[in-house]
């Protein structure tokens, strides 16, 4: 049977490509100006690159929930303009890179068919909504958020502010208390909880990351669903009114929320939470039950596939739906070829129930595979190059884009990435208990697009003179993380070369092992051990470049390091 997934949402509408292909050719018979464009594209999905002449396309996809006809749509745009890969981002998006301005337009209109916008993903708009992959198949879940995203979505996009915000404006949805969207770093956040018996949320505002980090505040410790349209209305206008409009970097909410003081904030939030109450407009309005129709079981090889048992225990999780699993796909560094979508797109025929969730970690979710299919999954996705092992784990690196194509990355974050995993795979480490489930992420740029505040191991890159030579080195943040008890941000504790960082992962997981208390987890214990401990243990990678070696070079480049940063589009 076909799975098309009839539930999945359209998004997109002919009009929005339209739009933009009028005021792109009013830009270029100088009849708008450069800026005013490079507002509009932005809230287009257009965003610029450090290279002259080339664009980034992002694809808003809410929730990280995709079909058949999506995946393929992907791929087409991968393939035609896109150097045959996708990007999974952070927020459950993928975006495109290289894409000249002049293919932009039958870009879109291929998304278009398959109901995908790019309008509102970048620029001052109200962001992707993301929502946790497992929400649905979770034992944790109290409900599946999924549909409740799904309407905050469909409220946010086109909304009236939601294209001249003072700031980008990201919300997220977690399943449980354990908030695996990261409520606590979004702008606003909604939580799964019951009480009494009955469903609803723990609502929280005003955090963020960039170069200076904040933690939610929490709203409200218990909303009925109804509630999340009203919600999301007065903080939008809140923002509005009073986000920073004469300095980009003091924008955010978060700095409306310091200016103000958290009872000033809740007072300012209160005041026009009941002007909207009042105006009884801003109603959620949910979408119908989704009626998800499972493939039935695959039969298995005639022998066990090798590998198979290895790959089961750490990419696959039993659902709370007796007979069904969920199985994530680790991707590298979040890549997705063309042929990796269109391979997607025919296993969703077969198995699952036609969808696939993208993740906030840059990795996939097939949910609801039949138990008995499992093994013929594996094959099929082995056919793929797409059964890595160790999701979740050190291995699984979570990286920005970095001097590959943005404009203010200082290091190439995502070449970093790809040295520790391969570092991480030789013989000295594998057997290493951290690697089990340390994360690791890294940012080109202290902004933390990668989100290296909130993990056990961030970098974010930068340069430091040893001297006379600049040198790209990495800042280590240590023990951050999000989970029930909030969010925390990693100390930043010292500066190492780029070239050692892969090293300086071996011996950070090494002193897990050595320095570790009864049954203490990575998590546990970078959140706690002493940054002096730290500093000492890595000491012998802290002294300047060996003057035989290329440590003044940034990974995956050949020449003397330079810092080519550009006025970035992050905040235009």
């Amino acid at each position: 049977m076909s799975q098309q997934a009839p539930f999945l949402p359209r998004y997109s509408h002919p009009k929005d490509i339209d739009d933009f292909v009028v005021q792109l050719e009013r830009f270029e018979r100088g009849e708008m100006g450069a800026d005013a464009f490079r507002v509009f594209r932005l809230q287009r999905g257009v965003y610029g690159q450090r290279q002259d002449g080339v664009q980034m396309v992002r694809v808003k996809i809410p929730f990280g929930l995709l079909g058949v006809t999506q995946l393929e749509a992907l791929a087409d745009v991968a393939d035609r303009y896109g150097h045959g890969m996708g990007h999974v981002t952070t927020r459950q998006n993928v975006q495109f890179h290289f894409v000249q301005m002049k293919d932009v337009e039958t870009a879109m209109r291929r998304l278009d068919e398959a109901g995908l916008t790019t309008r509102e993903a970048c620029g001052n708009t109200a962001r992707t909504v993301t929502g946790c992959e497992v929400a649905e198949v979770c034992k944790s879940a109290p409900f599946d958020v999924s549909p409740y995203a799904e309407a905050l979505t469909r409220y946010f996009l086109r909304h009236p502010l939601s294209g001249g915000l003072p700031r980008k404006f990201k919300s997220a949805f977690s399943g449980c208390a354990t908030d695996c969207a990261m409520t606590q770093i979004n702008d606003l956040g909604f939580i799964a909880t019951v009480k009494d018996g009955e469903p609803g949320f723990k609502v929280v505002a005003a955090g963020g990351l960039s170069t200076s980090p904040q933690a939610a505040i929490t709203l409200h410790e218990f909303v009925r669903p109804t509630e999340i349209a009203r919600i999301g209305e007065a903080v939008l206008r809140l923002f509005n009114k009073l986000g920073n409009r004469e300095n980009k970097h003091r924008a955010r909410l978060k700095y409306v929320l310091r200016k103000l003081g958290e009872e000033k904030f809740r007072e300012t939030y209160a005041q026009i939470r009941a002007e909207v109450d009042a105006e009884a407009t801003a109603e959620l309005k949910l979408p119908p039950e989704p009626g998800r129709v499972p493939a039935p079981a695959v039969e298995p090889p005639a022998e066990r596939p090798a590998g198979f048992l290895a790959w089961r225990a750490n990419a696959v999780v039993d659902q709370k739906q007796d007979g069904f699993a969920a199985v994530y796909v680790r991707l590298h560094l979040g890549e997705l070829t063309s042929k990796s979508l269109r391979g997607l797109a025919r296993i969703l025929d077969r198995y699952g129930d036609g969808s696939l969730r993208l993740t906030i970690d840059q990795n996939v979710l097939l949910s609801w595979v039949h138990q008995k299919s499992l093994p013929a999954l594996y094959v099929e996705l082995s056919e793929l190059g797409l059964t890595r092992s160790g999701v979740h784990s050190a291995r699984d690196v979570v990286s920005c884009p970095g001097a590959e194509s943005c404009s203010l990355a200082v290091t190439s974050s995502r070449a970093l990435g790809a040295a520790i995993g391969e570092r991480l795979e030789k013989d000295d480490v594998r057997e290493l208990s951290a690697m089990r489930d340390t994360t690791i992420k890294i940012s080109g740029c202290p902004n933390s697009c990668g989100q290296h505040h909130v993990a056990d191991l961030g970098f974010h890159g930068g340069a430091k003179s040893f001297g006379g030579t600049t040198v790209p080195v990495y800042q280590l943040h240590l023990g951050g993380g999000v989970d029930e008890n909030g969010a925390r941000f990693g100390k930043q504790v010292i500066k190492i070369i780029a070239r050692r960082v892969p090293d300086a992962v071996v011996l950070l997981m090494k002193l897990f092992e050595t320095d570790r208390k009864e049954g203490e987890r990575p998590r546990q214990f970078f959140q706690r051990v002493d940054p002096k401990r730290v500093t000492f243990a890595l000491a012998s990678l802290a002294g300047p470049p060996s003057a035989d070696s290329n440590e003044a070079v940034d990974i995956g480049e050949t020449a003397g390091f330079v810092i080519e940063t550009k006025d970035g589009e992050c905040a235009a």
